[in-house]
């Protein structure tokens, strides 16, 4: 049996006052509440899962509840077909999409205050054989005044976030033979320091590829394994920065700087490739999930590079599961447990020691095959974007599911799946106290600020 350790505490909001003499009552409360809503702290989210890629909305001044069933749209702007989640980052918004005849992908930006579209970047494409060809998957990176954009068949480009303009392109699969996977490459890129990091399942010996952030000149390549759809991340373990890359054959630890191999576990799928969450880290605990062969719990030992295995639980099918199957929402730690989607919808709590489900609820999302949800942490609460286009406000613990507050917030479209009346499959992005996501056929945006 696992070594039992201190359950998982959620942080406590942060909250400021400040105090100006000699004004009247009534103007020093208005200009009270007006200065602590504009120096809360504000956070861009210019990448996937937010600014840590951890998926954790750091923003005080946000409401408690919805004020009705529909949260009002401050902008909407048109869009086309895609997978791929907002991004935003000085003062802008980043997103991809597929348009057809002919078929090409852009990178789109616009104005974050009024939707405006600034500039767009295209480039034609061939999705060839991919399935679920309805555009890009991964989420435009944003870093040093740089956009970085991967389009599903391997196309790497890096514009000037200010105006659009190319400063450097590069064809994944031309370059290093990438292998496109059955639903096309969807790994975000990652900036670590001076390297733009990629997921494209290259040869010889690259699967994971960094490239110079400036230049895109090749630093180093690494593993052998067929591509997967995960995005990697970087952690710290045993005093040193591990880039932690979930391929078609394991989980890995490579040294960020150099593409060393520091540790692996290995994670081979039964029938099909499916690894597709970012890896969830929390203290020592790593956790990874797919729809057809369940859950990994690793423990990232904190005295040296290793790992060992916790748990591992897997159902004998995608109706009988054990533990979590989950298709593509990440799941998020609170009090000492996981919290994850299910393959048909559940919503489930398990210990995260032991992996024991502890309890499950089908409210949250549809109850249908790829149910699913995205989820990010905010305090003590979770906020859940639900395949129905819902958004909601929750408290998990291991005592149960607890919604506090639940609203529209975008129409489900048929592209991304042609279910019924479609689904939400995108993540949003949380910045400056708004919501932004999209569909296939607009991107919102919507403020989530407390009122004065």
């Amino acid at each position: 049996m696992p070594t039992p350790r201190p359950h998982i505490a959620s942080l406590p909001l942060a909250r400021g006052s400040f105090r100006r003499p000699l004004l009247p009552f009534f103007a020093l409360a208005a200009l009270l509440a007006a200065t602590s809503l504009e120096t809360a702290q504000a956070e861009d989210w210019p990448q996937w899962r937010g600014a840590n890629r951890d998926g954790i909305w750091r923003e005080t001044g946000i409401v408690d509840c919805f004020a009705g069933d529909e949260i009002a749209v401050r902008w909407r702007a048109p869009l086309s077909n895609g997978y791929s989640g907002p991004t935003v980052a000085d003062g802008r918004v980043f997103v991809t999409d597929l348009v057809r005849e002919p078929e090409r992908e852009r990178l789109l930006a616009f104005d974050f205050e009024d939707g405006r579209l600034l500039w767009s970047r295209t480039w034609a494409v061939d999705y060839g054989t991919v399935s679920h060809p309805n555009g890009p998957r991964a989420s435009v990176t944003v870093d040093e005044g740089r956009a970085y954009a991967l389009g599903t068949v391997g196309h790497l480009v890096c514009c000037d976030a200010a105006t659009g303009e190319v400063l450097w392109a590069r064809d994944m699969r031309q370059d290093f033979a990438a292998r496109v996977p059955l639903w096309g490459i969807a790994a975000a890129p990652l900036v670590e320091d001076d390297l733009l990091i990629v997921h494209i399942g290259g040869a010889p010996d690259a699967c994971i590829v960094a490239l110079d952030k400036v230049s895109g000149e090749v630093r180093w390549t690494a593993l052998e394994d067929d591509p997967a759809y995960s995005a990697p991340i970087v952690i710290e373990q045993a005093g040193q920065r591990v880039l932690v890359c979930w391929t078609a054959a394991r989980v890995a630890g490579l040294d960020p700087a150099t593409g060393e191999l520091l540790w692996d576990h290995p994670f081979v799928p039964r029938r099909w490739i499916d690894q597709i969450i970012t890896p969830a880290v929390h203290e020592d605990y790593l956790f990874v999930s797919t729809f057809g062969d369940g859950s990994l719990m690793l423990r990232l030992l904190p005295d040296r590079l290793e790992v060992e295995k916790l748990w591992r639980r897997m159902g004998t099918t995608e109706r009988n599961t054990d533990g979590l199957h989950i298709q593509m929402g990440n799941p998020v730690f609170f009090d000492g447990c996981i919290f994850g989607v299910d393959s048909y919808g559940q919503f489930r709590c398990l210990d995260a020691d032991t992996g024991e489900r502890i309890w499950e609820d089908t409210t949250v999302t549809s109850q249908l095959r790829w149910g699913s949800a995205h989820m990010v942490t905010h305090g003590e609460r979770a906020w859940i974007f639900n395949d129905t286009g819902e958004l909601i406000i929750a408290r998990l613990s291991r005592e149960g599911y607890e919604e506090i507050s639940r609203a529209r917030l975008i129409e489900p479209t048929q592209g991304q799946l042609d279910r019924g009346q479609g689904v939400t499959w995108s993540h949003p992005a949380f910045a400056h106290r708004h919501v932004l996501v999209r569909n296939d056929h607009e991107l919102v945006s919507a403020s989530l600020a407390a009122e004065p």
